[in-house]
């Protein structure tokens, strides 16, 4: 019987270069889209696939994240004393019980595969996810939770998959692709960030992973890679070379790159109009405003 996933890696240590100069002070993981940061979500998508423990590896400066989750009695209190029950119940919704969320420090900027590495006591011989907070996923059921139900068929590991355009290859880790079966996808190997023109296929791994311990023993003989970085690509495709199943899951669902300003926007706009108490409003401003443009041309 396979062993349950119930602990998630989110790899958060990275400085936000994209965003500054907000992320001059404030982690790029909390900034919010819509009224919440982009780090709940990921939690949020976490919980629903029956993960129990959270494992953040951060850097220096990531105190606000940390805050984030923390109880605030007085805030708490003040919201209590007013009635605003509604208001307390999101508030706590956002606190992580003692124990169910652990902080490791990545001191060196090696790549998601060291992010990975450096949680590896805390793993020890399970199989865990690793969650990437930039990559938020509007769905009906969580991503992670469709990989779950999926996973106790397939063992081994999965990856998350969605096509991209050809030319975006070098942007992603792409499956080399033997077979597939509904949604989910058989790999034979995997490259990171390939010439388009050489790349195997245009299924592209995005931020959602259920890994087996046997990654994290490959991460420890890994030398860098593309970029010189540490790729956890190269440490799922020597799981392949050893005769461990690799599987692409085509999750249903649309993924926001929020790891950029643009896909920050549109994931902005998207979750907005899915708001009932912001969709009128949003939607006429976006009427009136393409209106104005297509006077304008």
């Amino acid at each position: 019987m396979r062993r349950k996933v119930t602990k998630a890696i989110f790899p958060v240590a990275g400085l936000g270069t994209r965003f500054l100069p907000a992320t001059k002070s404030v982690p790029k993981e909390i900034m919010t889209l819509v009224d919440r940061p982009l780090v709940q979500y990921a939690i949020d998508e976490a919980r629903a696939a029956g993960i129990k423990e959270f494992i953040f590896v951060t850097s220096r400066g990531k105190s606000a994240l940390e805050d984030y989750f923390d109880h605030n009695p007085i805030l708490e209190q003040e919201l209590k004393k007013k009635g605003k029950d509604e208001m307390l119940e999101m508030l706590r919704n956002t606190n992580m019980e003692s124990g169910a969320i652990a902080y490791i420090r990545q001191h060196k900027a090696l790549g998601l595969g060291h992010a990975v590495w450096c949680a590896r006591r805390l793993i020890a011989n399970e199989p865990f996810a690793v969650m990437l907070p930039d990559d938020v996923i509007a769905s009906e059921t969580s991503c992670l939770q469709q990989m779950v139900e999926a996973y106790e068929e397939t063992g081994g590991n999965m990856v998350a998959a969605m096509e991209v355009p050809p030319e975006q290859t070098a942007s992603y880790g792409v499956l080399d692709v033997s077979g597939e079966q509904g949604a989910v996808v058989t790999a034979r190997g995997m490259v990171e960030k390939p010439d388009p023109s050489v790349a195997p296929s245009n299924l592209a791994v995005i931020g959602r992973y259920i890994l087996g311990p046997s990654v994290l023993r490959n991460l420890n003989r890994i030398k860098q890679g593309a970029g010189g970085e540490i790729q956890l690509t190269d440490a799922i495709a020597a799981d392949i070379e050893q005769g461990v199943p690799v599987h692409g899951y085509r999750f249903r669902g649309q993924r926001f790159d929020c790891g950029s300003k643009s896909g920050f926007l549109q994931a902005t706009v998207a979750f907005g109009l899915a708001r009932e108490d912001l969709r009128e409003d949003l939607d006429r401003y976006l009427r009136e405003l393409m209106q104005h443009r297509q006077a304008a041309e």
